[in-house]
């Protein structure tokens, strides 16, 4: 009862907290600080809570790694002038009536080659949400954009071959990652289909206002602006199709852009090494001087404490086992539409208190595992139903890193999640088709019935 009440408790306090727009890592602390009397009481030392803390914790350093070089990405190409660059053409091509659409259709596009969402909404999604104007309706119109942009960034953060988190469920599941793939086309086609009708609707009934046509003659007078501006995006595309692991693509980008700020831009080289920790700017008195900003390493130190904290907590999760209950009341599913459903609750549960998607994937799948073994379900199956639900669902929650931190990055809120349309189309059209069709003979899953798996 005392675990129940505390899981009650702390969902309370990480939804108040995301409402009330405080900074998430502080809800997160209450809620472990929470937990942690509770096992106290049951027995667990603080030294043996703190040790599985530091456990779960020490997880989070590759995720840090790759949020602190996003931010330097985003600095690198504003002082190049690529997205400056990026939106100057923009401006120039799209219509208040195609913006939302041309935000889906080309994040998904860039996720696909860079296989990351960060990457993705830290560099186009940056310049796509620049061309938004202001007004009575600017929040509405960024939230919309906002949605469109973080859908489509997880496209390919879901079914790319490079996407790290593909490369997770496939590794834990022990499936082929170029299979589970196919599959995943397969189950995304009609959600894809009705995401874009859905943004038509929007395009048609509701277009967005372009930013003023002076942004066009400031950005010249600001910046250099041509196609040598985009060399830092056509060096990560570039590595990216060669496979290049995306932290040395982004890495050779930022590069890229460094030398191209120092050399194009005339920018001197504290300037640029500035912009890196502290995030771009440009002078008080430049007309874009509250537009064209934004990244940074420091800027994604907030976020990286995030992740710190929640990966903590799950390390207390599993060293304690607090969710066994859990774990035995999965023995009532038996068919496959009810163990979609029974994923897609883990799936929600482990995202909203692990508060990353990697954990999440982690947690649910070691969760459901035995279930699918006993159900006969396929490894493949497994592979496929956590990238249907736990890698697609994490953004959609508030306080989840996997939509704060890009919404961070576009500066947006929590606004933006009723216009991610694909991240709900990919998990509803799932289990309405798993409802429907006629149950099919599996191939037992390869997961040792009784032995618990550890990650």
């Amino acid at each position: 009862m005392d675990i129940v009440l505390a899981f009650g408790l702390s969902f309370g306090i990480l939804v108040v907290g995301a409402v009330q727009g405080v900074f998430i890592a502080y809800p997160l602390l209450l809620a472990m600080a929470l937990f942690v009397a509770v096992l106290r009481r049951q027995g667990f030392s603080l030294r043996a809570l703190a040790a599985m803390a530091l456990r779960g914790s020490q997880k989070s350093l590759p995720v840090i790694g790759v949020l602190l070089i996003i931010g330097a990405v985003t600095a690198s190409w504003m002082a190049a002038g690529t997205v400056p660059t990026l939106v100057y053409y923009g401006l120039q091509v799209v219509t208040p009536h195609s913006l939302v659409l041309v935000a889906f259709g080309l994040a998904s596009a860039v996720s696909l080659l860079l296989g990351t969402s960060f990457g993705t909404v830290g560099t186009v999604g940056v310049a796509l949400m620049m061309m938004v104007a202001g007004g009575a309706d600017g929040t509405f119109h960024r939230n919309l954009i906002a949605g469109a942009i973080i859908a489509g960034a997880y496209v390919g953060d879901r079914a790319s071959p490079m996407s790290s988190s593909a490369l997770l469920v496939a590794a834990i599941t022990r499936t082929d990652l170029y299979d589970n793939i196919r599959r995943m086309w397969r189950t995304s086609l009609l959600p894809l289909g009705l995401a874009i009708a859905v943004y038509a609707g929007f395009a048609w009934f509701t277009p967005v206002p372009l930013a003023e046509s002076s942004l066009v003659a400031d950005l010249a007078v600001e910046f250099r602006l041509g196609p040598v501006a985009l060399l830092p995006a056509g060096v990560m595309v570039l590595l990216s199709l060669r496979r290049v692991p995306v932290q040395q693509a982004m890495l050779a980008s930022i590069g890229t852009a460094i030398a191209l700020a120092l050399s194009y831009q005339h920018t001197g080289l504290l300037s640029v090494l500035q912009f890196l920790l502290k995030g771009f700017h440009l002078a008080p008195m430049s007309p874009l001087n509250a537009i064209v900003l934004g990244g940074g390493v420091l800027a994604m130190l907030r976020v990286s404490l995030v992740v710190v904290i929640s990966t903590a907590f799950a390390g207390i999760f599993a060293g304690t086992r607090v969710l066994h209950r859990l774990e035995q009341s999965l023995e009532r599913v038996k068919t496959p539409g009810d163990r979609f459903l029974a994923t897609t609750l883990i799936g929600t549960l482990s995202a909203a208190f692990g508060c990353t998607q990697t954990i999440a994937i982690l947690l649910t799948q070691q969760l459901l595992a035995p279930t699918y073994h006993r159900t006969q379900a396929t490894p493949t199956t497994l592979a496929l139903d956590l990238e249907n639900t736990v890698v697609v669902i994490s953004p959609l929650i508030p306080w989840n890193i996997a939509g704060l931190a890009l919404a961070t990055i576009i500066g947006v809120d929590a606004g933006f999640i009723p216009f991610a349309c694909y991240l709900y189309f990919v998990p509803l059209v799932t289990l309405v088709w798993l409802r429907v069709r006629k149950p099919s003979s599996e191939t037992p899953c390869n997961f040792p019935p009784k032995k618990k798996i550890n990650y």
